[in-house]
């Protein structure tokens, strides 16, 4: 089978397309054909190995696993021993070591069926960045209906799904902010007014929100805590600044140490990959609650292309690649 290979820690130069054996499946894990495949940054990391504290669960000096990617959809292939909710033929989705292959494995508590309204290269946006932006809003900033949310970083793969679900979990107002250029993209998902960094800071109005989705962001936490109502709270959802070791965490922890003594609550989080949470947002797609923004599909072979237009920040949305066709 086709895979993306990496031998080495960098960026799009050191991927290959390689051809692999077939993976088989184990004991409650499925083997699934890739029919499209995502990629957002924490691909990107794993794949620099940067921060440099990612590597203490990758490898030191090389990548241990050296076919990138988690997010797919496709078709299940084989199933293995004590697989009972999925057979060969089923569309699904969800997440995998190794997506960008023909074939990859996943385990069954990380899949689910594909949603029927959307096809494959829109069903590959979602299983990262979709659950992160549902877990953030759900179950770290605890969202009651009739808050007001600020989406920061609204038009990436988790920023735009985060838009939708916020709307859709009973917000009574949902701003957002990204550049211009892609404020029209935000708009269309249901933001009620879109914020161009480029051109000011949110906030310098002063309004003040319930909930701030902080997503991939650089801005202090001081910054960030002027946004927010008397008794708000903060969540951070990533971070790309802050040097090699630990790059953009240092926010997270300091401003996880300060909560208990502050009036807002400040949190952040690691989403979990599962099953339950892909059925969720399913049954959203199906209502016609949450649509995927997909940037491409790209040929598999230009897979390399499409990270180096993730690394310029030109995204709108989550590139997906194409791996296999029928």
């Amino acid at each position: 089978m086709k895979t993306i290979w990496q031998d080495r820690y960098g960026g799009e130069d050191t991927l290959t397309l390689r051809d692999t054996p077939a993976p088989e499946p184990g004991k409650d894990e499925v083997l699934v054909r890739v029919r499209a495949a995502s990629i957002d940054l924490g691909t990107r990391h794993l794949m620099t190995g940067l921060p440099l504290a990612v590597r203490l669960g990758t490898g030191l000096r090389a990548p241990r696993k050296h076919v990138p990617g988690r997010a797919l959809a496709g078709v299940v292939e084989a199933v293995g021993e004590g697989v009972t909710g999925f057979a060969p033929g089923d569309e699904v989705y969800g997440t995998a070591a190794g997506a960008l292959a023909e074939l990859a494995v996943v385990p069954v508590a990380r899949l689910a069926r594909k949603p029927a309204s959307l096809d494959f290269a829109q069903a590959a946006a979602v299983p990262v960045s979709a659950p992160t932006a549902l877990q953030g809003l759900r179950d770290i900033g605890r969202i009651k209906a009739g808050q007001s949310v600020l989406v920061i970083g609204a038009s990436g793969g988790v920023g735009t799904y985060a838009v939708q679900l916020a709307r859709a979990l009973g917000a009574g107002r949902v701003d957002a902010v990204c550049s211009g250029a892609k404020a029209d993209l935000v708009r269309s998902l249901g933001a009620d007014d879109v914020i161009d960094y480029t051109r000011t800071e949110p906030g310098a109005d002063g309004r003040r929100w319930d909930l701030v989705l902080d997503i991939a962001g650089n801005r202090p936490v001081a910054t960030l805590r002027r946004l927010l109502t008397p008794r708000g709270t903060l969540v951070f959802v990533g971070g790309e600044s802050g040097g090699r070791w630990t790059g953009g965490m240092h926010r997270q922890l300091g401003a996880t140490a300060l909560s208990p003594f502050v009036h807002h609550r400040l949190a952040m989080y690691v989403a979990r990959e599962n099953g339950r949470d892909l059925e969720t947002l399913g049954e959203l797609a199906d209502a016609g609650q949450l649509r995927s923004v997909v940037d491409g599909p790209y040929p598999f072979e230009e897979t390399a292309r499409a990270i180096a237009r993730l690394d310029a920040g030109q995204a709108r949305g989550k590139i997906v690649v194409t791996v296999s066709g029928d």
